[in-house]
């Protein structure tokens, strides 16, 4: 039968968020972010160390809840991506006000340290290639590899989510694939059962001559066993016969 690969599927596969690049940026951005608020943001004097610690965890932690709903709910993902989306500018805002407010300097193009940090962030995904810096790094080159990767993580996010749109354009949601799957379903089940109906008195037919043929063989069988039989016991009074006569003779 063809149910199994025509089957409409309602759950989808979850995504292996370890192998996108936005996610593992995201990592590095929290890890960066309380590396930051840890060398240069006051434990108790300064209220923003929580609010940078938080924005980069809730943009992180979003973006797994986001693609672990979408086993489910595209609906869910979108909403829940675009979460992290939003924590993402309110992190990269944050940085920002860090840099004007104690007088710092962004890095602007045509700088040989903005074309180096800047293809450092393009190829560079993984906590490991940042980490041994964040001891090192002043907390200007902090912000601005923080703003970098902000921007970066922003446009990838922006581009799975334009994919994700088209996903949910042209199949819907759960409650689409639902009724998909389960209408499928019993479209397969209808056709299976016209299918039985069609072949049933075929099928009929089919076992009226193979019980006809039987009863033949049956009939030939029984005929050949009585005049088998007859012959036998034909032979044996013959036998019983000569063994009187020869018998007598003695």
């Amino acid at each position: 039968m063809a149910e199994t690969s025509n089957a409409q599927h309602v759950l989808k596969s979850q995504a292996n968020w370890d192998a996108l690049y936005f996610y593992q940026k995201s990592d590095v951005i929290y890890q960066l972010a309380f590396a930051f608020c840890d060398r240069f943001i006051h434990l108790y004097k300064d209220r923003t160390r929580d609010q940078v610690i938080q924005a980069a965890r809730s943009c992180k932690q979003n973006i797994v809840e986001g693609l672990a709903d979408c086993v489910a709910s595209t609906e869910m993902q979108l909403k829940l991506l675009n979460v992290a989306r939003a924590s993402l500018k309110e992190l990269r805002e944050d940085f920002e006000d860090y840099i004007k407010s104690r007088h710092l300097q962004f890095f602007i193009s045509g700088e040989p340290r903005y074309a180096d940090m800047l293809n450092y962030c393009r190829y560079h995904n993984r906590l490991s290639d940042y980490e041994p810096f964040f001891a090192q790094w002043t907390d200007e080159q902090m912000c601005n590899y923080a703003i970098t990767l902000c921007h970066f993580i922003d446009r990838m996010m922006m581009s799975f989510l334009k994919k994700l749109e088209q996903e949910f354009i042209t199949e819907g949601g759960i409650k689409e694939r639902m009724h998909r799957a389960r209408t499928g379903y019993r479209q397969q089940q209808d056709e299976r059962l016209k299918q039985l109906e069609t072949e049933l008195p075929r099928l009929k037919q089919s076992l009226a001559e193979a019980q006809a043929e039987a009863a033949k063989w049956k009939a030939a069988f029984e005929n050949l066993k009585q005049r088998a039989l007859k012959m036998y016991y034909g032979k044996e009074e013959e036998i019983k016969r000569l063994k009187e006569q020869l018998g007598e003779e003695i």
